[in-house]
């Protein structure tokens, strides 16, 4: 039974924990080890993740099972949007998932959450950045109805990555 729950500054270093462990998992074979260092000490820091848990517009979500955090995620509206799209839109900016339960239903699980909460705040879509060559990703997010629309740069360290910018019509 997978739980999702809302995350508040009282988490913030359970949130740090699996923030990082779950960015390592998915991008480390892939990049330098400086662009991810770089990446995790700015980007999941203490201060930074505070400083995200207490805007109005960004909102984060653990995933649990049997109460072991097993995955996040995180949704921005308004202005706290990496691109100013629409304030009509939601991002999920993060979606993670420890790799031992990858598939057993948990991303799924917090996807539909996510779209359940685009639609409570009256969203005319959902969208989000993926990395071109996360090629497991973009199979999750094309089998759940979401079209690519245009690109952006991720900034992962020294490294310009390009994102495929994937959208949800609600």
């Amino acid at each position: 039974m997978i739980h999702i729950r809302k995350i508040d500054t009282q988490d913030v270093e359970q949130l740090q924990q699996i923030a990082k462990q779950t960015f390592i998992e998915t991008f480390a074979h892939s990049n330098s080890e400086a662009d991810m260092q770089h990446y995790l000490s700015t980007q999941f820091s203490i201060a930074q993740l505070k400083n995200e848990l207490n805007n109005p517009d960004m909102a984060f979500y653990f995933a649990e099972i049997a109460q072991h955090i097993v995955g996040y995620l995180k949704l921005n509206m308004k202005e706290a949007q990496t691109e100013p799209l629409s304030p009509h839109a939601v991002e999920l900016q993060r979606i993670y998932i420890l790799n031992q339960w990858h598939g057993q239903g948990v991303g799924q699980q917090l996807f539909d959450f996510a779209i359940q909460f685009a639609k409570e705040k009256q969203a005319d879509y959902l969208w989000l950045g993926v990395w071109e060559h996360n090629h497991k990703a973009l199979r999750f997010y094309q089998k759940n109805g979401l079209i690519p629309f245009d690109r952006h740069i991720f900034q992962l360290g020294n490294d310009a990555q390009t994102d495929i910018m994937m959208k949800l019509t609600l």
